[in-house]
């Protein structure tokens, strides 16, 4: 009801002007995220916002798709797995009246059966014979047929519920899933932390966060266009992947920014771990697909946390940042840890 009428012209008309003033091209995607901005519905996509605005940051595509995919990608899934949980929900509840119907028939198959004994341990004519006989028949043929349509009724059910479990796995991993490079998204990093996090405590095991930045991004971005970026983003994604242990959680953290959650590590091993990955990323040479131009060197920063006693989640993303922006400040193309003395100087 806000946007009827005057008042939701100007609503409508800041929020294009907030988009403006901040370089947002008018997408849809990105209306529905600087709208729900305007309306202050939100406070973490509020937050988030003024974050960026403070701190200088150029709300390129790459920032835009993130903001959406973090606040607003799922909505629509949620949407369709309430409709496919209601679809179950029918099949389940056919099958089970059915099944009702069925306890009833059976039970008046019984005393069918039950009443034509009784009736043949009597000397009875032949005609009365043949009626109890007919009468057997008539019920069992009865009988038969529920069963038949029974049986029917849970093969249609076990496959529509497949079919639906199976598109829910779709939406599933859709939800979850960063479209441009395939890795995890905001919202599995988010939810994968938290849980290796709890593992972590509950089995006193280790678990360690990297954080990776690629260098000079906004560079190559004007340089080349997004398209070349998109490139080197996907470029950093399946080298990510290359050196990801199965278990490791691979995901696009936001914008150029990259995450892997690794649970059971050591700090040694996630130091050496994330220079092996630093390593193979500067020494290659990528090319700009449609005119096969040398892009010149990508290099990645990168920071790493271990989990420390009465850590939270926030915590340790927050060490990992700063051992991030600490390779930054030290000439970029390199790996800090929060065992690197003196990381928290500015």
């Amino acid at each position: 009801m806000l946007l009827q009428g005057p008042g939701g012209d100007a609503v409508a008309q800041e929020t294009l002007d907030l988009m403006r003033l901040h370089g947002v091209p008018p997408s849809s995607a990105n209306y529905e995220v600087w709208l729900s901005y305007r309306l202050g519905r939100n406070p973490a996509l509020r937050e988030a916002i003024d974050a960026s605005i403070a701190s200088g940051e150029t709300f390129t595509p790459q920032v835009n798709a993130a903001l959406h995919e973090r606040f607003f990608t799922g909505l629509g899934a949620s949407a369709q797995i309430m409709m496919a949980g209601e679809q179950i929900a029918r099949d389940l509840g056919q099958v089970v009246s059915f099944l009702k119907q069925t306890e009833q028939k059976s039970g008046d198959y019984g005393r069918t059966l039950e009443s034509a004994a009784t009736d043949l341990n009597q000397t009875l004519a032949p005609e009365q014979i043949r009626q109890v006989v007919q009468s057997l028949a008539a019920a069992t043929l009865d009988m038969a047929t529920h069963n038949q349509q029974l049986n029917q009724q849970l093969q249609r059910s076990s496959r529509e519920i497949d079919t639906l479990r199976t598109s829910l796995e779709s939406v599933r991993l859709e939800s979850l899933t960063d479209s441009l490079t395939g890795l995890s998204n905001r919202r599995m990093f988010d939810e994968t932390l938290r849980m290796r996090l709890e593992e972590a405590k509950a089995q006193r095991t280790e678990l360690c966060l990297l954080l990776c930045d690629i260098d000079h991004f906004k560079r190559f971005n004007d340089t080349w266009g997004h398209h070349t970026g998109d490139q080197i983003l996907r470029f950093l994604a399946s080298a990510l992947q290359a050196h990801a242990r199965p278990d490791f959680l691979v995901a696009r953290y936001g914008g150029e920014e990259f995450a892997v959650v690794m649970p059971r590590v050591t700090p040694r091993l996630a130091a050496q771990t994330a220079e092996t990955l630093r390593a193979a990323i500067q020494a290659k040479r990528l090319r700009r697909r449609s005119t096969n131009e040398d892009l010149g060197q990508v290099t990645v920063s990168v920071g790493v946390a271990r989990l420390q006693p009465g850590d939270t989640v926030q915590g340790l993303i927050e060490r990992a940042d700063a051992c991030l922006y600490a390779s930054k400040r030290n000439g970029r193309n390199q790996v800090t840890t929060d065992a690197t003395p003196v990381l928290y100087v500015a």
